[in-house]
């Protein structure tokens, strides 16, 4: 979910259902949170079937042939927007304030319930097309990103960067599909508009009508294609199923059904929520219309774990405890919110839904993100998401924050896991989640709860790309130092690693992977120091005020022989802050 502003649903904390970001300038320059949305144009298309007062409502049935329970809708006030009869959900409006009541009365009819309130836009009937933004010219080369680093997605690369067969679908804001670093990796023939509850196939119906589904989408599977940057699985195919509707970015509960039909029906191996259904943050089974929203959406997400679809979503940016729900300030957010008392039979959905993946977002290395929410027995894993530089609309790139973030990140090891385990189902992808997940301990915070290898904070723990697709790299390429070397005051150490089995030199991207624990990382010189005595300096005093060096650098030492002891040398130059070298690695 979103962290910070990005509209309605995409703010810290504030009433709004994207699950965490941080805004962005259209520089790509982080600027500061707002408190709440900030609001798009709003689309100019009218219809003369929209009548002001319209609501969408959902009304249950059995899975099957509706066509009765269709014509009551139309002899009781409302218009029939869309159905999913193998679900046994129908999408209704009307302007009658009567019409649910009156429909609850109706034979084979189960659960009536309004999924907003206020009106549906008159753009439900004649949808705009988002915009095609120009495309800024991507920047050459793709440094490894520290978050990348942070789940080892940089050396699972080295087993796969994941299979073309595998789908995922963005369930978001849209995506950017013209975006050179998506564009390699983008399905268009699988992407639409669920906006309102209906499929809109038209082309271009799917783009981006924020920025967040386009970041999103490069945390997935950004091509490695030597700009810009490189997602978790470069190899698998994304597409954009837009549930946002635009000039406010809101997620209402017949949207995520249709995504999650859509899906189903597309084959996606496994897809990305990173919001939560609007307007409510909580939706409470005592509540008649909001019982609806959770059967709806619930029947929605059985569909597609049937047809093969994991579902992963993000577990929210309020820094909550959803394993002890007491109140809700923020819903309806498409109204006037009011405080209400909750209990835990509340819950945020799609996260909290059974055979959803929820997803924790990580700080720095293995601390809990400050505006993660948390919860035992509601989070199943972790993942980076703070500072998570990704695309952005137009050809450009940005930095963002919160649950939205890390979410896309157990996707993407989702997706590897798919492209390396062909045939694996829903219920086989969460259990390997799971298992290859690195446990972290709870911190010294009486909110976490449970063990190392299971609490509240981060689940079964962060997830690790490298585990996932097999826990080793290709044999005699790959060498690693987990010992600990203090780095004092003023002092220099040394780590060494014992390269052999290597034939030849060294190549041109010899890939070397940094854990230095370090308040002040500007105290420190790092260099790679070959068999020979060759220096190459990995970084020299750089970051200022920052903690820790988590990175994997890449070196041209084709003029070293491989076999030989290789060091990672870390000088520091002045006093006050101190460290260690935690692990480092290499790959030849």
């Amino acid at each position: 979910m979103l962290a910070a502003t990005l509209g309605a649903a995409l703010a810290f904390g504030a009433p709004a259902a994207l699950a965490g970001t941080a805004p962005v300038s259209p520089s790509g320059q982080a600027v500061p949170s707002a408190p709440a949305k900030a609001k798009a144009a709003a689309p100019s298309s009218q219809s003369a079937t929209w009548v002001a007062g319209t609501r969408a409502y959902l009304v249950i049935t059995a899975p099957g042939d509706s066509s009765a329970v269709r014509s009551a809708i139309a002899a009781n006030g409302g218009t029939v927007f869309s159905n999913f009869d193998a679900i046994g959900v129908i999408v209704a409006h009307s302007s009658s304030a009567g019409f649910a009541a009156t429909m609850r009365g109706v034979s084979g009819v189960q659960q009536v319930g309004a999924t907003r309130t206020s009106d549906v836009p008159a753009d439900a009937y004649n949808p705009a097309l988002p915009a095609n933004p120009a495309q800024s010219t991507t920047p050459a080369g793709e440094p490894v990103r520290a978050d990348m680093s942070q789940i080892k997605a940089d050396q699972a690369w080295a087993v796969t960067t994941g299979s073309a067969s595998v789908k995922v679908g963005i369930l978001d804001t849209g995506v950017d599909d013209q975006h050179q670093d998506l564009a390699p990796n983008f399905n268009a023939a699988d992407s639409v508009s669920c906006a309102y509850g209906k499929p809109d196939t038209r082309a271009g119906a799917w783009r981006d009508v924020d920025t967040h589904g386009t970041h999103v989408a490069g945390t997935i599977a950004a091509a490695k294609n030597g700009k810009g940057v490189v997602g978790v699985a470069p190899g698998v195919k994304i597409s954009a199923v837009r549930v946002a509707e635009p000039g406010n970015s809101f997620f209402f509960a017949e949207n995520t059904i249709c995504g999650f039909v859509w899906a189903g029906d597309h084959g996606f191996k496994v897809t990305n929520n990173s919001y939560y259904t609007d307007p409510w943050q909580f939706n409470c089974p005592d509540n008649i219309d909001q019982a609806a929203i959770i059967e709806g959406v619930k029947r929605a997400q059985e569909y597609a774990e049937g047809k093969g679809s994991l579902q992963v979503a993000a577990a929210g940016n309020e820094n909550y405890d959803l394993a002890h729900k007491t109140t809700d300030t923020a819903s309806p957010n498409d109204s006037t919110p009011v405080t209400r008392t909750i209990t835990n039979a509340c819950l945020d959905i799609p996260t909290e839904l059974p055979g959803v993946v929820t997803v924790a977002a990580n700080g720095t290395g293995t601390t809990k993100a400050s505006f993660s929410n948390f919860g035992s027995g509601v989070i199943d894993v972790a993942a980076p998401g703070q500072d998570v530089y990704s695309t952005l609309p137009g050809g450009k790139y940005g930095t963002k924050s919160g649950t939205s973030m890390a979410t896309p990140h157990v996707v993407g090891v989702a997706a590897l896991l798919a492209s390396t385990n062909p045939g694996i189902t829903p219920a086989q992808l969460r259990d390997k989640l799971a298992t290859q997940a690195n446990d972290i301990a709870c911190p010294s915070d009486g909110r976490c709860t449970g063990t190392a290898a299971n609490n509240s904070f981060f689940g079964e723990g962060q997830v690790d790309a490298l585990k996932a697709v097999g826990s080793t790299p290709p044999p005699g390429k790959y060498f690693e130092n987990l010992s600990d070397f203090a780095i004092n005051d003023n002092a220099t150490v040394e780590s060494p690693i014992t390269v052999s089995g290597v034939t030849g030199n060294a190549p041109a991207t010899l890939k070397v992977g940094v854990d230095i624990k370090h308040t002040y990382i500007g105290d420190l010189k790092v260099d790679l120091v070959a068999p020979d005595g060759s220096v190459y300096t990995l970084s020299n005093r750089a970051g200022g005020s920052t903690d820790n060096i988590i990175q994997t650098f890449t070196v041209n030492a084709s003029s070293e022989v491989a076999n030989g002891v290789w060091k990672l040398r870390v000088n520091d130059n002045a006093s006050a802050d101190t460290g260690k070298i935690d692990a480092w690695n290499l790959t030849f």
